[in-house]
């Protein structure tokens, strides 16, 4: 015996239809649903990674803002300490030209301006012996 094809039901037909498009409907709403939850949740880790890529950054730029305060204070004292060296090294310098002029027998600073002043006394002197005497040079 041959079956019989089924007999077109317009009326289950249209239940069908409607039973498919409401299951594909709420399949929809479905997924609208879920992707608004993963949403949520993909940009409260996005949030929460920002935040800790944030403190990250903000502890990265205070140690390098450390880092260039020690380095210029080094470099402050490197200078204070190269200047000092430099001073020593100039005072231990002209000390050795002063001995070296001395073992010479030539005259320091000190023995110079010493002169200086035995000379401005003796022209004062000189000086004021002319005018007591009432200076009558030779007329010409």
């Amino acid at each position: 015996m041959a079956s019989k094809p089924p007999e077109f039901d317009p009326q289950q037909m249209s239940e069908h239809m409607k039973q498919s498009a409401q299951q594909i409907w709420q399949a929809g709403l479905g997924a609208f649903a879920k992707a608004q939850q993963e949403g949520s949740k993909v940009f409260e880790s996005l949030v929460k990674e920002g935040s800790k890529l944030q403190e990250t950054t903000l502890q990265a730029q205070a140690k390098v803002a450390e880092a260039a305060a020690k380095a210029s204070a080094m470099a402050t004292d490197m200078g204070q300490r190269a200047s000092s060296q430099f001073d020593r090294l100039e005072g231990i310098f002209e000390e050795r030209v002063a001995k070296a002029l001395h073992q010479l027998g030539l005259p320091d600073a000190q023995d110079m301006a010493q002169l200086q002043n035995r000379v401005s006394a003796l022209e004062a002197e000189l000086k004021a012996l002319k005018d007591s005497m009432g200076h009558t040079g030779p007329k010409g």
